[in-house]
């Protein structure tokens, strides 16, 4: 039930974002706008059925989860103005990769 709750909060946001940006790059800013606030939702229901430990953890790899996301978005859209999107994408998934894996190493 708990997965239903979940999928049905995150398609709501995901539309409300998405409805209520005014932004002409209306799919960009509704994806900024919603991964912060789709890492903190779950990270609060996840925490029902958590330790004070487990959750501390999970709280802070939802903080570097949800940073990682707008520098993933972010290196997108600003890599897009100077080369081609195919290479901006594989750009960006390349910083992320990089970013995700220094927070892995820097935070262990």
């Amino acid at each position: 039930m708990g997965y239903i709750l979940q999928f049905i909060i995150g398609g709501t946001i995901l539309v409300c974002a998405s409805l209520l940006s005014k932004s002409k790059y209306l799919f960009l800013s509704g994806v900024i706008t919603l991964l912060p606030i789709m890492t903190l939702i779950n990270v609060s229901l996840q925490s029902k059925n958590m330790s004070i430990g487990d959750f501390r953890i999970t709280q802070k790899n939802a903080i570097m989860g949800a940073f990682g996301a707008v520098i993933f978005i972010s290196s997108i859209y600003l890599l897009t103005k100077w080369v081609k999107p195919t290479e901006a994408v594989i750009s960006a998934v390349v910083i992320y990769i990089l970013y995700m894996t220094g927070c892995k190493y820097f935070f262990a």
